[in-house]
């Protein structure tokens, strides 16, 4: 019985050895494991405190740092707020200038408009008094000196949309250049000699009853030449008598004269009316004169009756003075100086046209 029980407490023995060799182990493995996991946790506690610090570091520095970015976003935003204000005043400037510029330059065309339509209106105006003063009075070289001035004003313009208007006056300047020139320098010289002796025309207020004849004049002296002999008184004294009867009936019958008279107020013409008379004669004088030089025949004509009518009315018409200037402006009625004077009708209709256009 012992020796089958001796052997299993042997084993048993050495199953403890080994299973306390294997505690030992697994505590020694413990120990290490408990002492590395309190290095680790040492470490990782160390680490967790640096990461901390760190953490904490960079989170103030994350701190400092938003709040310099917001001030410098403030600044931004400050900056941009004036830049935007500058940029919208700019923009405002810019706009205001640009309108201004638009006026500005709508100003310059009505201005140039404007004084192109002025020019127009000038000439046009121009043209038309001339033309006027072209029918009335036939005056050609004022018509013509109105053209060629109307004609330098538009090419001084340098507007090519004038040359309608410039062809026009053209056309209107060959046409006046045209017209035959009459010559009127005879006429005129007779009316400057008629002027002269104006103021010696006598009036029918100023006639006077005749002088005595010669012959009447020889016997009154003869009445005087009484011969010494006693036999001529007889002869002498009939003769003597005879003169005197004349002296009385001549001198009866100048005490009233017998004259037909047209205009009876002529012979009441007071010294101030006949300087009237005399100045109003001279004033148609002149005006014929004037119608000469303009070519115009119906102002000359009418000029001319009217003056004939002055002479038969105020002026002794028996004169000789009178009768040589009745036929002297008779001589420049029946003169011809009409000429066929053309209108400024193209440079007018030009001008209209062009307005009605613009």
């Amino acid at each position: 019985m012992n020796s089958s029980t001796d052997p299993v407490p042997q084993d048993s023995h050495e199953l403890l050895i080994k299973m306390q060799r294997r505690l030992h182990f697994l505590a020694w493995i413990s120990g290490v494991i408990g002492i590395l996991f309190i290095v680790h946790l040492v470490y990782s506690h160390t680490e967790i405190n640096s990461l901390r610090s760190e953490l904490a570091r960079r989170l103030r520095t994350g701190d400092d740092i938003s709040k310099e970015a917001k001030m410098v976003a403030e600044t931004t935003q400050e900056m941009v707020a004036g830049l935007q204000s500058k940029v919208d005043a700019l923009e405002n400037l810019q706009m205001e200038t640009q309108s201004q510029q638009v006026s500005l330059s709508q100003m310059y065309q009505e201005l140039s408009r404007s004084r192109d339509d002025w020019s127009l209106i000038e000439i046009e105006q121009i043209l038309t008094t001339a033309n006027r003063q072209l029918q009335l009075t036939g005056n050609i070289r004022g018509a013509l000196i109105a053209l060629e001035n109307a004609d330098r004003t538009l090419a001084r313009s340098g507007k090519p949309r004038f040359g309608a208007i410039r062809r026009a006056i053209e056309k209107d300047i060959e046409r006046l250049r045209s017209v035959p020139d009459v010559d009127v320098s005879e006429q005129v010289l007779k009316l400057d000699a008629i002027i002269e002796k104006v103021d010696s025309l006598p009036l029918v207020s100023d006639s006077r009853p005749p002088d005595c004849p010669e012959k009447a004049k020889q016997n009154t002296l003869y009445r005087y030449e009484f011969s010494a002999s006693p036999s001529d008184w007889g002869p002498a004294t009939v003769t003597a008598w005879n003169s005197w009867v004349d002296d009385i009936r001549r001198e009866l019958q100048t005490l009233v004269r017998v004259q037909k008279i047209a205009n009876p107020d002529a012979l009441m013409l007071s010294p101030s009316q006949t300087v009237y008379v005399r100045e109003n004669l001279k004033f148609r004088l002149l005006s014929s004169r004037l119608s000469l030089l303009s070519r115009s025949a119906y102002s000359l004509k009418e000029d001319i009756e009217t003056m004939i009518v002055m002479l038969d009315r105020y002026f002794d018409a028996s004169s000789e003075q009178v009768q040589t200037v009745k036929v002297a402006l008779k001589e420049i009625e029946a003169s011809d100086i009409s000429v066929d004077i053309p209108e400024l009708t193209e440079s007018l209709a030009a001008i209209q046209g062009y307005r009605q256009e613009n």
